[in-house]
């Protein structure tokens, strides 16, 4: 199983920006941001898969980058204008297969913005 750890969390004002990163320690076919405010279930932010393809959540686009660096092992999300409603536990994710759930799971990393 693939190991992920995220950083770069923190607390900013609205209109700030933080970028996300996330290692693995092995291969992935496809990497993506959740994340999850109290009360409230998780959600997907963004995903990227080996290729290029990108997705976005209608709440975060023309807002967040998602990108692969680093032999495609090391995930970030540029988080730019960010918002209030931004904040939650963020966590990457990964899976090896082009069908199927995400199997890998990271620790998270908070994000709290403030207006």
């Amino acid at each position: 199983q693939v190991q992920l750890v995220e950083s770069g969390g923190g607390s900013v004002q609205a209109g700030g920006s933080l970028r996300l990163s996330c290692a693995a320690s092995g291969y992935t076919y496809k990497m993506a941001w959740f994340r999850q405010a109290p009360g409230k279930e998780r959600e997907g932010v963004a995903s990227i898969t080996r290729n290029g393809s990108t997705w976005y959540a209608d709440s975060v686009k023309g807002r967040f980058t998602i990108s692969l660096a680093g032999a495609k092992n090391t995930l970030y999300l540029q988080m730019d204008s960010l918002k209030p409603e931004d904040t939650a536990m963020y966590t990457c994710a990964a899976k090896n297969t082009i069908i199927g759930p995400y199997t890998s799971w990271g620790q998270g990393t908070q994000v709290t913005v403030s207006s």
